[in-house]
């Protein structure tokens, strides 16, 4: 009679799954941080880490606001399903959120959020989807090879 259970070899270590739902998240949030560490940048107001996080916490609400809503985590690499309506949660979110608290929504920072935003959500995910077929096609290649 064994002393434990017969899973907990499989639940004492985590999931490629949860790396891969941990990697999409980190990924997500660096995206709202480049964003913001971009618009800081270009405009050098005040502290650098105050100001990214002055512009960066509206649309990072809005992107945990994403994440719960469509339950990210069960399809973190689709780039339309999941990083597309990320992208509108976040951008919509986010912009409402400045607008409630008196920031600015200069139309130039409208284009300009939702250009970028709309390239680093979905675009990673498109990068994430063909490095994967690349690599599926290769170890199909391979293993018809031998």
């Amino acid at each position: 009679m064994p002393s434990t259970p017969a899973t907990a070899t499989t639940t004492s270590r985590p999931s490629a799954r949860t790396g891969v739902v941990a990697l999409a998240l980190v990924l997500d949030v660096v995206a709202v941080l480049a964003f913001a560490a971009g618009g800081q940048a270009a405009h050098s107001a005040g502290s650098p880490l105050a100001a990214v996080l002055t512009i960066a916490w509206p649309f990072l609400v809005g992107l945990a606001v994403g994440w719960v809503l469509l339950r990210a985590w069960r399809r973190p690499l689709s780039a339309w399903s999941t990083g597309l309506v990320l992208w509108v949660t976040t951008w919509v979110v986010g912009m409402a959120l400045r607008w409630a608290t008196g920031e600015g929504l200069a139309t130039a920072f409208l284009v300009v959020s939702a250009a970028f935003l709309l390239a680093t959500l979905v675009g990673w995910r498109l990068v994430a989807l063909l490095v994967l077929r690349v690599v599926r096609t290769s170890v199909t290649s391979r293993s018809r090879s031998f």
